[in-house]
């Protein structure tokens, strides 16, 4: 009985210090977002899991940067942070200090799975307890990494993942684990926009995230043991849809936290970087500027579908006698665009340039930002 009460008693001061914590974030009218830290799981000699010829440190890796581009080209005030940013093996305990060290205002681990070749599908985790043996396995694999640590593994002998223990620790934590959730149902609405299986918001062990002290998520990309999805995820394109879709609810997640009223969910091209949407489902005569980023012209008309497009969906129009390709639609958002010519750029389409259109025909890009302006 004594031992409850103690226990309760615990639960109660943790409930309070966590409410005047909460209410001191909540209420803050400054940019909530300073700093992020981006972390590409396993590197060096850890090559994570592996399909027929991908590997999950390499995927991670480039999906991680290409995250890190899209966040600082639209928000440069924001400290962007890799834990890795080329194959090295960085430590588990290391990942989660150098977020510590660095006040982090938000920890994001990019993973890929390993299952059966039927498995499939992406999902998001927090900190918690796992409630399937599946969810057990995925975070006994990704926690395995300890053992090809220098000590194998020896500093962690007596670190306690039993289930009081993460109960302990999500309720010394509770007051990021609303925004941890948060922003991982966002990760997963917006990876089911782009056609992936929603495998939903899950809670496992992982020694990752039980050592960060701030909202953090770590996300499962896919299956590299699927063979579908490993060609997904092992091709530039893929790589750059899964980090629109991150960078999409790094965008909803900030605009939330800051109290920012802006229409996101019924409409992708809204809240950034989403290169699905037909140039035909915009409506040419709303009256809305639409900017695209051009990234070809030809005398000669072009498959849309073309090895030098890169599996990006294209939209072609017609001026003066050529044939130009375009990729994006960002609706009345000209920052969103410029940001997307940055990431563009660094994928090898070094002559990209924005471009704007009003119902269906292309403008001059300084009249189009004076009409978004207005």
């Amino acid at each position: 009985m004594e031992k409850k009460r103690t226990y309760n008693v615990f639960k109660t001061i943790l409930f309070v210090a966590s409410f005047f914590l909460m209410s001191s974030i909540s209420y803050s009218q400054e940019s909530i977002l300073k700093t992020i830290v981006i972390d590409a799981g396993h590197g060096g000699k850890d090559p994570g899991c592996h399909g027929a010829s991908a590997n999950e440190k390499t995927v991670c890796l480039s999906i991680a940067l290409k995250l890190g581009k899209l966040i600082k080209a639209k928000y440069p005030e924001i400290n962007v942070i890799y834990t890795r940013d080329k194959d090295v093996f960085i430590e588990l305990d290391e990942r989660a200090n150098i977020a510590n060290r660095n006040n982090a205002d938000l920890f994001i681990c990019i993973h890929a799975n390993s299952a059966s070749p039927s498995a499939y599908g992406a999902e998001t985790y927090v900190l918690g307890l796992h409630r399937t043996e599946s969810q057990q396995k995925v975070a006994e694999r990704e926690n395995s990494t300890i053992y090809l640590e220098d000590d194998q593994g020896e500093k962690y002998k007596d670190f306690d993942l039993t289930p009081d223990a993460l109960i302990a620790r999500q309720i010394q934590l509770s007051v990021f684990l609303d925004q941890s959730i948060s922003f991982a149902d966002k990760l997963q609405k917006e990876f089911k926009k782009i056609g992936r299986h929603d495998r939903g918001v899950k809670q496992a062990g992982f020694l990752v995230l039980y050592k960060t002290t701030m909202p953090s998520v770590l996300i499962e990309t896919g299956f590299l043991t699927n063979p579908k999805e490993e060609t997904f995820l092992a091709d530039t394109s893929g790589q750059t849809k899964m980090a629109n879709c991150m960078f999409t609810a790094f965008q909803n997640y900030k605009n939330e936290l800051e109290g920012i009223q802006v229409i996101v969910e019924d409409n992708p091209v809204d809240s950034g970087i989403n290169e699905n949407q037909s140039f035909f489902e915009i409506d040419n005569d709303s009256g809305d500027v639409v900017f695209r980023v051009q990234i070809e012209t030809s005398e000669s008309k072009l498959s849309t579908t073309a090895e030098k497009f890169k599996g990006l969906d294209i939209f072609e129009y017609a001026q003066d006698n050529l044939y130009k390709y375009t990729v994006g639609a960002f609706i009345n958002d000209y920052n969103s665009a410029s940001a997307y010519k940055s990431v563009l750029r660094g994928e090898g389409f070094s002559s990209a340039f924005v471009v704007a259109f009003l119902n269906g025909e292309r403008i001059d890009l300084e009249k189009a930002i004076k009409l978004v302006e207005k």
